[in-house]
């Protein structure tokens, strides 16, 4: 295999995903690329991940003032990769709508990264954002699932692609404003297999996390079958 693999670099080396840079080793970005992507690895709040301000607090457990206030949360945690600016957009729409289903093992390692918390707590099941079956046969991929299956495979735990389903077409969330943006999903998903779901720890995956409507009212359908705890997991986040 190791042979097979070289021939393939040979002929097709492996270029940077931003870039299109031709790389030594097939890591998907070239070092430069790599340093233009807002990483969030600073101190963060440990709640819901918001990016906090360096300072001597950097590394406690901190939370943001939203999470301060509020007794109720979606989710255990929430963590992101990256900010979702002009850097990571391109990733992920290419990723998303171009069939660069290959970029999943890249953004995977990101997200693994970002998820060291979430893992140390315990995640028993990794579930993907489903899509409607309508938009899965326009796209042909869910790119949620692969990046479920990626994770699974980086991790060993099992990607459960198949019990949580969106049951209703809904509009794109990008045409719809903040407030529309939760009433266009309400009742959108529903948990087909509740057995595989209750009283497991479920580590909710996405690309991107924007107003958060979608995985709130994802994890709203899975909450009715009593996990244990929902995290949530995605690639970039809105600043």
């Amino acid at each position: 295999m190791t042979i097979i693999k070289d021939i393939l670099n040979f002929i097709l080396p492996p270029r940077c995903a931003l870039c299109g840079k031709i790389l030594k080793t097939d890591k998907g970005l070239c070092d430069e690329c790599i340093d233009k992507i807002d990483f969030l690895n600073g101190a963060v709040c440990y709640r819901c991940g918001q990016p906090l301000q360096e300072a001597e607090h950097a590394g406690k457990k901190l939370l943001c003032g939203s999470c301060l206030k509020s007794r109720r949360h979606t989710f255990r945690f929430s963590r992101s990769a990256c900010v979702y600016d002009e850097c990571s957009k391109k990733l992920i729409m290419d990723f998303k709508f171009y069939d660069k289903t290959d970029l999943a093992a890249l953004l995977a390692k990101m997200m693994y990264v970002a998820g060291k918390d979430i893992f140390a707590a315990g995640v028993d099941v990794i579930v993907p954002v489903p899509l409607h079956r309508h938009r899965l046969l326009k796209r042909r991929y869910n790119q949620s699932a692969l990046l479920a299956q990626e994770l699974g495979r980086l991790t060993g735990i099992l990607a459960d692609c198949c019990s949580v389903v969106k049951k209703r077409h809904t509009r794109p969330q990008v045409e719809c404003s903040g407030t529309e943006r939760l009433s266009n999903l309400k009742g959108a998903f529903e948990i087909k297999n509740p057995e595989a779901l209750a009283g497991k720890r479920i580590l909710l995956v996405d690309d991107v996390l924007t107003t958060g409507a979608t995985l709130k009212e994802c994890a709203s359908a899975i909450r009715k079958v009593r996990p244990k705890s929902i995290d949530c997991l995605t690639v970039a986040r809105a600043l």
